[in-house]
């Protein structure tokens, strides 16, 4: 890490039965904070069983205004909630980074007692012209999240996702406690391979 920290702040926004102390969040948020960036991984209410309202007033709250100083790092249903939060932000906004790891906006056929949550999706086409950086990431076999699904998020917002072999739907149970492929990309490292990180010009 850096002795210069890169952002302000970041908020991690964990998906469905997950919690702050779950996966890779813990490692993340204290990587960021040993670096000089606050990082805040809220607990959103009922993970087991999420209500969509509920989780985007928890997400408003612990997001609030975005600025550029800010990085909004969020996991499988919490993309979704973040990107509903953030395409119904009213007037003009700046958000430094967003990263989404195993996004969508689709239904998934492995987990249909989440199709009431992600009914109609989101339009998202107006976001990226509020971002200053966009990554998004994905595995290369994902039995949760197909990866069509997270390219099909990525190519909406005018980006390629990035792959990462063997992580799985990037939970504790697949060996992911650690993800260095969000440090990498909060301090502008370009990945090896594909475009995945993206400086979005204010249009």
């Amino acid at each position: 890490m850096t002795s210069q920290p890169t952002h302000a702040r970041a908020v991690v926004i964990h998906g469905y039965r997950a919690t702050p102390d779950d996966h890779w969040f813990p490692w993340l948020a204290d990587r960021l904070d040993a670096a000089g960036t606050p990082t805040y991984v809220p607990a959103l209410p009922g993970a087991d069983d999420p209500d969509r309202v509920a989780w985007l007033a928890a997400t408003a709250k612990a997001v609030g205004t975005p600025d550029k100083g800010t990085a909004v790092i969020a996991h499988s249903l919490g993309c979704l909630t973040v990107l509903r939060y953030l395409a119904a932000l009213p007037g003009e906004w700046r958000l430094g980074h967003l990263i989404l790891v195993a996004g969508f906006l689709d239904p998934l056929p492995a987990l249909p007692e989440l199709d009431a949550y992600i009914e109609s999706g989101c339009d998202v086409s107006a976001i990226p012209e509020h971002l200053d950086h966009l990554t998004i990431f994905r595995s290369d076999e994902d039995e949760l999240v197909p990866t069509t699904h997270t390219d099909r998020l990525a190519g909406l917002l005018g980006v390629t996702a990035r792959a990462v072999p063997g992580a799985g739907h990037f939970l504790a149970d697949d060996g992911i406690t650690e993800l260095a492929e969000v440090v990498d990309a909060l301090q502008g490292v370009r990945p090896s391979g594909g475009r995945a990180t993206r400086s979005c010009a204010r249009l």
